[in-house]
């Protein structure tokens, strides 16, 4: 009889532990779901404007030594690429321009310029500038990719877009998209 009350007080303490672990994940998740995304959201505008604020002053900086040295195709590109990734589409195209007439070979710069134009809703203008960057450097493969983006969402033109990925696996054969996934299998996802 001293074994069984033993093992009923042993089942007791495993309920009692089961319960209060229970008890303390369902408080966590209500914590964690009510109350940390109004922490995140609030940091994440601090954060998003001193984002903005650095990168306003990193563009003004840019300006102003493109304005000492307007004959740098690499300050003009410096300047694009803050404008791209300030969301300042136009400006970056403008920038873009003013490099490549300095240096009109810079293939990463003509695909920078292509994404642009793509974002401005201009896909032929992006493809244009996709086939400069391939015949500038077959080296870089982005624009190979991009260019397969723009044809097929853009342009649907699925046979073109799969052909240009296809040049791309041609070159890199192990190639995968900016998520990771391999390029091979993309292309057969979306054949």
């Amino acid at each position: 009889m001293a074994k069984n009350r033993k093992a009923v007080k042993g089942k007791n303490n495993t309920v009692t532990i089961v319960s209060a672990v229970v008890i303390a994940l369902v408080v966590g998740l209500y914590f964690g779901v009510a109350v940390i995304p109004a922490v995140k959201d609030s940091s994440t505008e601090e954060r998003v404007s001193r984002k903005g604020n650095d990168m306003s002053g990193r563009i003004s900086e840019a300006k102003a030594r493109v304005e000492q040295e307007p004959g740098s195709a690499a300050l003009w590109a410096k300047l694009g690429d803050l404008y791209f990734d300030s969301g300042q589409h136009y400006e970056a195209i403008d920038a873009y321009k003013a490099s490549l007439a300095i240096e009109p070979e810079n293939s990463h710069v003509l695909t920078d310029l292509g994404v642009m134009y793509r974002r401005t809703d201009r896909p032929k203008l992006a493809v244009e500038c996709f086939d400069k960057a391939i015949e500038a450097s077959a080296d870089n493969y982005t624009p190979y990719f991009n260019k397969g983006i723009v044809l097929y969402y853009d342009l649907h033109d699925k046979d073109a877009a799969i052909k240009s990925w296809q040049q791309l696996l041609d070159r890199n054969p192990d190639a995968r998209t900016p998520s990771g996934k391999p390029l091979r299998q993309m292309i057969q996802e979306l054949s």
